[in-house]
């Protein structure tokens, strides 16, 4: 798969999943729940300024994109972060089952796509550095919309706080719903009104 990313970025480097559980002394369940649901991992592609002369680099070297190909749909999520940690370098994950493909990109936290036709899979190089690559990688994976001069890492903290607060919101919500005294009522509506104003 090219992810409509240039020739000049492909590896296809395979990544024995034994390596990896000999070089990391993976305990015997985590070797069974990656085996579980991972067949084969490849270094598909390597973009660097080198693969691609028109990237500049600021402070990022070098960007991987690692295909992993699945066994099952309903795959533990702790593989994915496991696999994060295991290879610390920045990488797009493109997971592969059955002729589609979901993207996973870790910053800060791990982002998915949904599951995407494999023939729609594409990874645009947006950008004049490895840096800005990057940034447009984990936006349009993540679907993160940068706002009021945020760096990438403020935007995904201050997107994570909004989540929790519309969280409690659908909570107190609930609660009211179910609440029969009127004083209670209010102060949860009051609650819901502050909550609100700090989205």
């Amino acid at each position: 798969m090219s992810f409509g990313l240039p020739h000049s970025t492909e590896v296809n480097r395979p990544l024995p999943k034994k390596h990896l559980f000999a070089k990391f002394g993976l305990k015997a369940a985590q070797r069974g729940r990656f085996d579980a649901d991972i067949s084969r991992l490849v270094i598909s592609h390597e973009i660097t300024s080198r693969s691609v002369p028109a990237l500049a680099t600021v402070d990022i070297q070098a960007i991987y994109v690692v295909t992993v190909l699945l066994k099952r749909k309903d795959f533990d999520l702790r593989n994915i972060e496991l696999l994060t940690k295991l290879i610390p370098q920045r990488m797009v994950i493109a997971l592969m089952l059955d002729e589609q493909v979901q993207f996973a990109i870790f910053h800060e936290r791990l982002f998915f796509t949904s599951w995407l036709p494999a023939s729609e899979a594409n990874l645009p190089l947006n950008g004049l550095s490895l840096d800005d690559v990057w940034q447009s990688f984990v936006t349009t994976i993540g679907k993160i919309d940068i706002k009021d001069g945020n760096t990438l890492s403020e935007q995904i903290t201050l997107n994570d706080q909004q989540e929790k607060l519309r969280k409690q919101v659908v909570i107190l919500e609930n609660k009211i719903r179910k609440e029969k005294q009127p004083r209670r009522k209010l102060e949860l509506h009051q609650l819901i009104i502050k909550l609100k104003s700090e989205l």
